[in-house]
C-alpha cells in the first residue's frame, strides 16, 4: 500500500488491487442512459500494482483488468475481470512477481531474465470483434475473451501469426472496409517491424516485415488513407543490460536526439515501403489520426513531447507521486508520402493532452473533432493525472472542456457516434472520484461538453485509472 506522505487523492486508485465483480446491475447516480445508447464499452489498464509485499517498477507493469458496461433496453450492466494470462496465475499462485516486465527485472539472480520471458500484462487496450474481445499488450500476442462475461478464452492464434510476431496494442480499423491494421517489433538477431492487415474477423490477410536499426520504443503508429505511417522516435534499448537481467528494459532506454525522427511510410494494401526520411527529434505515445489532403499529402497529428522524461512520469504515477514535468502538446505532420519529406511541422494546441481519439467513423479520413484528456485550469503537469475530458475542434481552432471538479480523474473519452451526425453523439468516460473514494461511468453529450453529464453510473468498487477503451454497438 502507498504510504508516502506526498501521496496525491488519485493514489488511492491504485493502492490495492482492485477487486473484480461479476455482471451486477449498475446504479443511476443522476440523468438517464440515453435511449439511443445500446452497445458495450469496454476498458483495459492495470489493476494490481503490488503482489506480496511488492510493487511494480513501473505503472506498464500492472496486471491488466478489462471493465465491461453493457447497455441495453433493461439498463446497464457491469463487469470487472483480470486477464488470466499464465504470468498473472503463475505469480497469483506464488503470491510473488516471478517475471520481467516493461520496469521490473525477474525475481532472483539476474540470470533468471535468461530463461523467463517478459510477462504478457494484457494491460493496454482491447479490439472488439464479432465473436470475442481482445486484451491488447505492447509485446505479445492479444488474449482472447469472451465478449459478455470477460472470461478469458486464451491466448488468441490470429492465424498464421507466430510466437515472435506481437500484435501491438494499437490496430487501426478501417471504417469502410473494417480492415484491421497493426504492427509489432520483434527483436532478436535483428530487429523487425512486422505489419498486418486482417479481416474484421482478426484473421491474418497480408503481413509484411521491415528491418530496422537498434531497438527503438514504437507505440503506435497512424493509418491515413493509402498509407500506414510510423514516426520513429529517438528512443533506443541499451541491449547489454537487458539481455543479461541488469536492468528492465524501461531503465535501459536512451533518449538519443542525435538520431532525429525516422518517417517510414508504407503502402496499406501490399504493406511494403513506399518511403523513408528522417526530421526533428521527439517522442509520442499515440496519434489522433491522419489523411491524405487535396493536394496528395498526409496529414497526420499527435501529442509530441520534446524528450523522453514521459517515461520516468509515467514510472512515478505507480508509486502514487509523481514530480516530472512531461508535457505533451498537439502537433500537425505534413508529408510528402512519395520522398516522405516534410512539408510543415508546427503546434496546434498547447494545452497539455494524452489519449487523443477521434470518431471510429473518422479513422484514416479527414476529420474535424478530437476527444482527448486535458488538464484543469491552473493544474501543473506532473503533480496530478487529467482532471478533464475536452472536444478541440479543428475546423475553429477553440477547445470545449469538461471540467470534472477536484480529486476527479477520467479515463481516456470514448465517442458513440450519432446516426444523424458520425462526428459527434455521446462520450462516455470512467471516473475515480477521490472524494468519494469511488468509481463511475460519465455520458456526456459531446457537443455540450459544459453541460453536466446526461448520465452518471455508479460501479460496484473502484477502477484505477486506465490507458484504453473501445465501443461496440449491439
Amino acid at each position: 500500500m502507498i504510504t508516502t506522505s506526498k501521496q496525491k487523492t488519485w493514489s488511492n486508485a491504485i493502492a490495492r488491487p482492485a477487486p473484480e465483480f461479476d455482471l451486477t446491475p449498475l446504479l443511476v447516480i443522476s440523468g438517464a442512459i440515453p435511449a439511443d445508447l445500446r452497445g458495450s464499452l469496454y476498458r483495459n489498464g492495470p489493476a494490481r500494482l503490488s503482489r506480496g509485499g511488492k510493487r511494480v517498477g513501473h505503472w506498464f507493469d500492472g496486471d491488466g483488468a478489462i471493465l465491461g458496461v453493457h447497455f441495453t433496453d433493461t439498463g446497464a450492466t457491469g463487469v470487472y475481470r483480470y486477464v488470466q494470462t499464465q504470468g498473472y496465475l503463475d505469480e497469483q499462485s506464488a503470491d510473488a512477481y516471478i517475471y520481467p516486465n516493461y520496469g521490473m527485472t525477474a525475481a532472483g539472480a539476474f540470470w533468471n531474465n535468461w530463461f523467463k520471458p517478459i510477462k504478457n500484462a494484457a494491460n493496454t487496450s482491447v479490439l472488439a470483434l464479432s465473436d470475442r474481445l481482445l486484451a491488447l499488450w505492447e509485446g505479445g500476442k492479444p488474449h482472447a475473451l469472451d465478449l459478455e462475461t470477460l472470461a478469458t478464452i486464451g491466448i488468441d492464434p490470429l492465424s498464421a501469426l507466430t510466437d515472435k510476431q506481437p500484435f501491438s496494442a494499437h490496430p487501426k480499423v478501417d471504417p469502410m472496409t473494417g480492415n484491421i491494421f497493426n504492427f509489432g517489433v520483434s527483436s532478436g538477431a535483428n530487429t523487425v517491424l512486422n505489419l498486418y492487415r486482417c479481416a474484421p474477423t482478426g484473421e491474418l490477410e497480408q503481413q509484411n516485415s521491415f528491418p530496422l536499426v537498434g531497438l527503438p520504443l514504437i507505440h503506435d503508429f497512424c493509418f491515413a488513407g493509402q498509407y500506414l505511417i510510423f514516426l520513429v522516435s529517438p528512443v533506443r534499448v541499451s541491449i547489454p543490460p537487458v539481455m543479461f537481467g541488469q536492468k528492465s528494459y524501461s531503465d535501459s532506454l536512451e533518449w538519443k536526439p542525435e538520431l532525429g525522427t525516422e518517417i517510414l511510410i508504407f503502402d496499406r494494401d501490399d504493406l511494403s515501403l513506399v518511403s523513408r526520411g528522417k526530421t526533428d527529434p521527439w517522442f509520442q505515445w499515440h496519434f489522433v489520426n491522419g489523411y491524405v489532403d487535396q493536394d496528395g499529402n498526409i496529414v497526420t497529428e499527435f501529442t509530441r513531447y520534446e524528450n523522453f522524461a514521459t517515461n520516468q512520469y509515467l514510472k512515478e504515477v505507480a508509486s502514487g507521486y509523481s514530480e516530472t514535468k512531461a508535457p505533451g502538446t498537439l502537433w500537425s505532420l505534413v508529408i510528402d508520402p512519395q520522398t516522405a519529406k516534410v512539408i510543415s511541422n508546427q503546434p496546434i494546441l498547447n494545452a497539455c493532452n494524452e489519449f487523443p481519439l477521434v470518431s471510429p467513423a473518422k479513422v484514416g479520413q479527414n476529420w474535424r473533432y478530437t476527444y482527448l484528456n486535458v488538464h484543469r485550469d491552473g493544474v501543473t503537469h506532473g503533480s496530478e493525472l487529467f482532471q478533464a475530458i475536452a472536444c478541440f475542434d479543428r475546423e475553429t481552432g477553440t477547445i470545449a472542456i469538461a471540467d470534472l471538479g477536484e480529486n476527479c480523474y477520467p479515463s481516456e473519452p470514448i465517442l458513440v457516434p450519432r446516426q444523424d451526425n458520425p462526428e459527434q453523439g455521446w462520450l462516455l468516460t470512467v471516473v475515480f472520484d477521490g472524494n468519494t473514494d469511488s468509481s463511475e461511468v460519465r455520458i456526456y453529450q459531446s457537443d455540450q461538453l459544459s453541460a453536466v453529464p446526461v448520465c452518471r453510473l455508479a460501479l460496484p468498487s473502484v477502477i484505477p485509472p486506465g490507458f484504453h477503451g473501445t465501443w461496440k454497438s449491439s
